[in-house]
């Protein structure tokens, strides 16, 4: 059985005047959590929309699981699950009831089935409550409820975390990783949010123009980062305003609850002084490499 579970052959998609994706090769392997990143506009969810068979290409293919998408159709799309934009749901029913008429479209769906999704995606006290009193964060929930009673294979996400806040994108980033190393499921995450990736994805790739820029391991592709460290502190939002009063760490920002500072290596035991002098409790200071300067001078044509 083959590792690649899909794999766009020259994918090219014109609009008139403006090309959207232009001759893009991506390779997703079984068990990956792979991140296509990008600016927005980079043509990423024209590219889902195409391996969607929600758009056709101008030139090229999709293989999902073998199976060309130019050949077969939507049969290709059998073993695969999407969340695309807000998912939509009858606002006025339950989130029982939605996930068994919409879940009943494809093929018979049981209660405790249901009842198990909506448990898996922290949903499960909120049952019978409409949909519509759901927030963003959980409607996207819902909308991984609804996919993962088809058991796919592959699940497909496009940008799964905007609008949410940051206690809603670290659910959704945990259920990824659930979903992966639990289930055995394929990932393939759209996202223009750099540091999201580098979270959870093992493989990524980066498009801008509609174009591959550069493909391969997140580790490997962090090695060509800067060199950063995740302070983990008491009081992480007064730390960043202390740390952003110094020049030096100006590129302070939050970091899923932790701080991430650009800064040498060696300045470690410095910035620990620093703050642990200023009264703030330290619990761990992790050295790390950042994507980010890259990832902008790779968009920008900086980079080879």
């Amino acid at each position: 059985m083959s590792d690649t579970v899909l794999r766009t052959i020259d994918l090219t998609k014109r609009y008139k005047n403006r090309l959207a994706v232009d001759h893009l090769n991506i390779e997703v392997r079984r068990g990956d959590v792979f991140g296509f990143l990008g600016p927005n506009g980079a043509g990423k969810s024209t590219t889902i929309r195409i391996i969607l068979h929600l758009v056709f290409p101008t030139e090229g293919d999709v293989e999902i699981f073998g199976a060309s998408l130019k050949k077969v159709g939507h049969r290709a799309l059998d073993k695969v699950g999407a969340v695309v934009e807000k998912p939509a749901f009858y606002g006025h029913l339950s989130a029982l009831r939605n996930l068994e008429i919409l879940g009943g479209l494809q093929k018979p769906v049981t209660r405790r089935g249901i009842m198990e999704n909506l448990e898996r995606v922290g949903l499960a006290d909120r049952a019978n409550d409409p949909v519509k009193t759901y927030s963003h964060g959980m409607n996207q929930r819902l909308g991984l409820a609804l996919i993962l009673l088809n058991e796919p294979q592959l699940v497909i996400l496009d940008e799964p975390t905007t609008g949410l806040d940051p206690q809603g994108m670290k659910e959704v980033r945990e259920l990824i990783l659930e979903l992966a190393r639990d289930r055995g499921v394929t990932v393939f995450l759209s996202s223009h949010l750099l540091y999201e990736i580098e979270l959870i994805a093992n493989r990524m790739a980066i498009v801008h123009q509609g174009r591959l820029r550069v493909e391969g391991s997140v580790q490997d592709l962090l090695k060509r980062g800067e060199s950063a460290v995740l302070i983990k502190t008491d009081r992480p939002e007064e730390a960043l305003r202390f740390l952003k009063a110094n020049e030096a760490y100006r590129s302070a920002a939050i970091h899923s609850d932790d701080i991430l500072v650009e800064l040498d290596l060696e300045r470690i035991p410095e910035i620990n002084r620093q703050l642990v002098n200023a009264g703030f409790g330290v619990n761990a200071l992790v050295p790390r490499r950042t994507l980010e300067n890259y990832f902008l001078n790779l968009i920008e044509g900086r980079e080879a």
